[in-house]
Parts: structure tokens; sequence; C-alpha cells
């Protein structure tokens, strides 16, 4: 992602914009010599950082910086180079291909994400623990299950993506602002020509779609909607990051903690959560950018205004670098996930008997009991227990107390703390989940599955 983002990559692009336009224009008819273009061709990627900075200094003008630098080396290039364009045919085309391939990078780590998580939801699909609602304990569900909570909203992730992926469109040859005017000049008014040049620095440049209508700019709204997918991806990644971090606080599960890895430099028993504290961290930076962006587009005035350029220039790659780490990290995170059972045992055990209370009611009705009268001892039993556990710090004795209430003498009260028979369908929605939802992502992005985790040095 860095290397995408890279001033070495953002210039080639300009170059290879230059290459493509100057190309066309021959095609097309304007008087431009294959020397001319052999000698840009050679020289697309040799570029003289510290003469452009110079000029630019003098000149005050990025783009026009990097014209008379490639004009240095390329003599007889020179006159031709950035005819008829204007700067945002190199910025703008330049930046949406550099988005193209970081959507694909973002994709491409999506995936391998929700395959890891798909496959820690199959291992621990039947495993009861605590369910959680408003941070309390409630009715129980499946470690296997809250992962398929976390991949589902990756999926939804995935599907934005595809979206922007697959409609992303080139802002093509559109002139100073947008009118194309300076190439209808270029080729004596021949609409045609202009309109094919459009369309050949299109395809040249690896792209099938073209932005309908342009002013100086492509539409800012792209920006948004682009960070707001990256935004989705942010948003989920913060939410399982700070569950991790909530359920190793309870020390339910781990990240990964590496045998020589040191949590704190004073409290040396501590294993901080560190990767999924940092995960949260660029999650909420890359979250934070949207607004920027948002507030970018709506303040466009007319054809543009250039008070975008400086915040897309910092916004955009940061976003991505930023979720790029995320995903990085998440995936990292997954891979080595460390699940304590006897610990979730534990957690359960301790809230069951309150969970089993309406099995217990029902259980009690059925074997010929008044149900009023039973709620009502539950009631006072249940209150009793749980001021001996509040108040005095002592074990959950409710079943004991039901055990010596004569109401309750027919029922199985130690069978009512099976945990299994609150977890409802939650395996049977991990299979679901797995057949319909992950195996066609599976099958279509085969080719980017598998491999071993990055290093979390991010």
């Amino acid at each position: 992602m860095a290397g995408i983002w890279s001033a070495q990559t953002k210039h080639s692009t300009w170059r290879r914009l230059w290459l493509a336009l100057a190309e066309s224009e021959q095609e097309l008819g304007l008087p431009i010599t294959d020397e001319q273009l052999s000698e840009m061709g050679a020289t697309v990627d040799d570029i003289d950082f510290d003469l452009a900075a110079k000029f630019e200094l003098e000149r005050r003008h990025d783009v026009m910086a990097h014209v008379e630098t490639w004009g240095t080396q390329c003599p007889a290039a020179k006159p031709i180079i950035h005819l008829g364009a204007t700067s945002c045919f190199v910025t703008d085309n330049s930046e949406l291909l550099q988005i193209k391939h970081s959507l694909l990078v973002v994709r491409r780590r999506l995936v391998q994400v929700i395959d890891q998580l798909a496959k820690f939801a199959v291992e621990y699909r039947d495993l009861p623990c605590l369910g959680f609602t408003h941070l309390q304990a409630a009715q129980p569900t499946t470690v296997g299950k809250r992962a398929t909570l976390w991949c589902w909203d990756l999926l939804l992730d995935l599907e934005e993506l595809e979206h922007r992926i697959d409609t992303i469109r080139f802002r093509g040859v559109k002139g100073t602002t947008g009118t194309q005017a300076t190439f209808l000049s270029l080729f004596e008014g021949d609409h045609g020509k202009v309109e094919k040049l459009d369309q050949l620095v299109t395809e040249k440049m690896g792209f099938t779609a073209r932005h309908a209508v342009t002013g100086q700019t492509y539409s800012r709204k792209f920006d948004s909607q682009v960070m707001a997918t990256l935004n989705g991806i942010g948003q989920s990644c913060h939410k399982a990051g700070s569950d991790v971090r909530i359920l190793q606080h309870k020390k339910e599960l781990e990240e990964p903690f590496e045998k020589n890895q040191i949590g704190s430099s004073a409290m040396a028993y501590k294993r901080n959560p560190m990767r999924s504290e940092r995960v949260c961290a660029l999650a909420r930076f890359a979250m934070s950018l949207q607004a920027g962006t948002d507030a970018t587009m709506a303040t466009q005035w007319m054809e543009r205004t250039l008070d975008d350029s400086a915040i897309r220039r910092l916004a955009v790659p940061q976003a991505f670098l930023a979720i790029d780490a995320c995903l990085i990290l998440y995936r990292n995170i997954t891979d080595g996930m460390v699940v304590y059972p006897k610990t979730i045992e534990k957690h359960l055990n301790e809230e069951l008997p309150f969970m089993a209370t309406e099995e217990i009611l029902m259980a009690g009705v059925r074997a010929g009991g008044d149900r009023q009268d039973l709620h009502e001892r539950i009631r006072v039993h249940s209150q009793a227990a749980a001021a001996e556990v509040k108040q005095q710090g002592l074990p959950n004795d409710l079943i004991s107390r039901l055990q010596q209430d004569d109401a309750f003498n027919s029922i199985d009260l130690a069978g009512a703390l099976d945990a299994r028979k609150y977890i409802g369908r939650a395996p049977q929605q991990v299979d679901a989940f797995i057949a319909e939802q992950i195996e066609p992502v599976r099958q279509r992005y085969s080719d980017q599955l598998g491999g071993d985790a990055e290093a979390v040095r991010v």
C-alpha cells in the first residue's frame, strides 16, 4: 500500500498518462513523432526528484515542475509533453489509478480475514459462552456464532468494496473546465476525434468506463464514496477489536502473545491486547477522515476549487494506509487467537442458574405446579442468591435454594444447567453461514487465500 502511494508511483503514473496522451494524439493525426514517443517511453520511471523539487520551488506548481523535469530528460519530446492537457489530467487520473489499485489490495486483505474468521467460527461453532446485551450477561451463544457476527460485518463491507471496484471510472481527457475545448481546437473542430482521444487514453490506462461529465476534476462525490467504504471497514475492525479487548479482560480469549513479548514496562505479568488496541486506534483514525472528505465534496464551487487538493493528498492515502494496517493486524489476530474454554465455562456457570429459571418454571408447570406460585418462588430465591453473589462475593447458590423448596422436588434441576440447552440454533447457524455466505467468497477469491499472516510491525 505504501508503494502505491509513493512519490515514485505517483509521478511515474503521471508520465505514463502523458505518454498515453501523446500516443493517442499521434494515432489521431497530430504531428508527434515516433522519436518523441520513444524518448518518453524510455524514461518513464527515471525521475530526477531533486530537479523536480528545484523547478517546483521556482514555479510553485508541481505539475509544471515535472513537465519541465521530464522535458530536460527528453529534449525532443519536450514540446509535446502535456499537449492540450490541464493539471487534473495527470493528478486526477493518477489518483484514480492509485485508488483502484488500493481497493484491490484492501479486497485481498479483507477476504483473507473473512476466510480466517470463518475457520475460527467452525472450530468453536458449538462451544457455549455467555452472550452479552448492554454488556450484561444474557442468553448464551457460542464462541463460533459470535465470530460470525464479526465476519458478517466484513461481508457487508466486501459488498460495498466490490461495488466501488466495479464502478470506478476514469476522469479521462476532459480539458480545463471539462468542456474539451482545447482538444477541439487541436483537432480543428473534429468532435469525433476528441471523443476518440478520450476513449483511447481511457483504454490505454486500463479502464473501461469514464466519468460521463466532469468540471476540471472528477466529482469529489467519488472520493466521499470510497472513504465511506473504508470508513465502514474501519467500523467493523473497531467493533471486533473492542470485543476482543473485552473478552481478553475476562480471560476468555486472547490475541497472540509471543514468547518474549513484554506487556508492560512496569507490570511484568501483563498480557495487554496491544494488537487489538492498535486496530481500534487506526480504525478510529481512518473513520475520522470521512468528515473532511464529505465537506470537500460539498464545497467544490462550480467547476472546481483548489482547497480540495491538500486535504485529499493527506486524507485519501492515509485512510488506505490505516485500513490496510488494520486488516493486516486483524488477520494476524485471528490466525493466532487463543480460546480458554474452562474460563468460559466458569463464567457461564456463574450466570447459568439465573438463565435456567425460565426452563425450570416451564418444567414445574408441566409437572402440575401453579405457574404464578412457581414464578414468585423463583423470584424470591433469585433475589436472595443475587444478594449473596453481590454483597458477599459468594458463588451463585440459586439451584441449591430451589432444591430445598418442595415446590421443585419433581424437577431435574441439575439437568437444567446444561448450557447446550440454551444456545438455540447457534451451531446450525454457523454451518449455514459458512455454506451460504463464506463458500461463495472463497470460490470467488480462491487465488487470494492462504499464506501466513504478515508480521505485525505495523
